[in-house]
């Protein structure tokens, strides 16, 4: 299958708000019996002398890390030398930019995916898109888009709200006139229209499965071309908000588990629509805070899971998005006790530096790309969303109430573990793709269209 073408056969003290967390614990040195011995010693037997599938699965995960992780807990080795592999990584994400292996038809309705992975992978490893390049996924998007409106995930396949959304996102980290002229906006609010039901919720596709990713993938698109309406907003906070659980995780529909990637999706929508004000957001800060996991230091994506790679972003990208809306709420509160408006600085509610350490030394593979966990292979999803919530972990955001937006905050100093050379450029934790891009599509779409 071809990418750009057509298949072929070839701790408490680091959270200082208001959230109790486990996260963050002091990062000594591993015992000499390992992970199990040292988390045993701190919070008592890892499984209350019940062993499960899941805490054998957890013990076997822990093992798999501290070998890795060790060096650098107890002195052994220098942190500052350890390095993103760029080089490896970017030859990774461009060996099969052409052509992919013939297994990964099992992918062919993904295609915007894949397309949307590669760039924004690449865009965060600082690597130029080749001209040739470009061109080629312009084409292959608009080969995507379905006449009636939307993305379908292949050319002549149904147009889904989950395509639409990653078709979008490729097409505005491109940047260009060339590609934003692919996107059909009569026809794309159409589509998104049809999609939305009476409850505020939307489906993925005709026929198809209601969830809160349906949200998510409506509204980041319907922002960014700036076809948000009334119609699309009704119903939709409201959906959400029922979607919250006892623990505070959101699930994808009213009543089921609460999740990373649900949560990551239906806050994002809620902070979109600016109506994280009708979820109990300290509830849902605690949940996120939870799911830091405290010997590896990455999150898993909900509880008693495993630790994975991805959710450095869905998780670490919602935590993100809470610390600002928190901090949005202080600042309504001040506003109206002296009368005078000034933003409010977050405060973190997980640690970032455990979190770099599990990425930079569990999820980076030798021969380039990024990975879930040790024993894992690489991946383009992961290649993506590891080196996404690297991003959100590095760098400090806050709440500007004269953009209306979350954006990077220029006064703190970024976190980074590790070289030097590890920084990233900026993602938004909402949209997931450089700060600058988000800003160049929507002055681009600024002038709004109603059908």
């Amino acid at each position: 299958m071809r990418i750009l073408g057509e298949t072929t056969d070839a701790t408490p003290d680091a959270v200082k708000g208001p959230i109790a967390s486990t996260v963050g614990q002091p990062a000594g040195p591993l015992s000499d019996d390992g992970a199990e011995s040292w988390a045993s010693d701190f919070f008592g037997a890892a499984d209350d002398g019940f062993p499960t599938d899941s805490s054998e699965l957890q013990q076997e995960v822990e093992d798999s890390i501290a070998p890795l992780l060790d060096p650098y807990q107890n002195g052994s080795a220098d942190l500052a030398s350890v390095k993103l592999d760029r080089a490896a990584h970017n030859k990774f994400v461009q060996k099969n930019l052409l052509s992919l292996p013939s297994y990964f038809i099992s992918l062919d309705a993904s295609k915007p995916w894949l397309v949307y992975w590669t760039l924004h992978a690449l865009d965060l490893l600082g690597t130029p898109i080749p001209p040739d390049t470009v061109a080629r996924a312009i084409a292959t998007l608009a080969a995507c888009q379905d006449p009636d409106g939307g993305f379908a995930g292949g050319p002549g396949q149904l147009p889904h709200l989950a395509p639409t959304y990653a078709a979008v996102n490729a097409l505005a980290i491109i940047g260009t006139a060339e590609a934003f002229a692919v996107v059909k906006r009569p026809e794309l609010l159409s589509f998104l229209l049809r999609m939305k039901q009476p409850d505020g919720s939307f489906i993925m596709h005709e026929g198809g499965e209601v969830d809160v990713r349906g949200c998510y993938c409506a509204l980041g698109p319907a922002k960014f071309l700036n076809i948000l309406t009334p119609a699309l907003r009704s119903g939709c906070g409201a959906f959400i908000a029922r979607c919250q659980t006892h623990e505070g995780g959101i699930a994808g529909v009213p009543g089921l588990e609460a999740h990373g990637g649900y949560t990551f999706c239906a806050l994002a929508a809620l902070e979109i629509l600016q109506e994280t004000s009708r979820i109990d957001l300290p509830l849902l800060a605690a949940w996120l805070s939870r799911r830091q996991m405290a010997v590896e230091g990455g999150f898993q994506g909900r509880a008693n899971k495993l630790v994975d790679g991805c959710y450095a972003f869905w998780q670490g990208a919602a935590a993100t998005i809470v610390e600002c809306a928190l901090a949005r709420v202080r600042a309504e509160d001040l506003e109206e006790e002296s009368g005078k408006r000034e933003d409010v600085d977050p405060t973190d509610m997980y640690d970032r530096v455990p979190l770099q350490k599990y990425i930079l030394l569990c999820c980076q593979d030798p021969g380039g790309g990024l990975r879930d966990k040790p024993e894992k292979g690489p991946d383009y999803y992961h290649t993506c969303y590891v080196l996404s919530g690297l991003s959100v972990a590095q760098h400090s955001y806050t709440w500007s109430s004269s953009e209306e937006d979350i954006i990077p905050r220029s006064s703190a100093k970024p976190c980074i573990v590790g070289a030097p050379g590890n920084k990233l450029p900026v993602t938004h934790p909402i949209y997931n793709v450089l700060v600058p891009h988000v800003a160049r599509i929507c002055s681009h779409f600024h002038l709004p269209y109603t059908l």
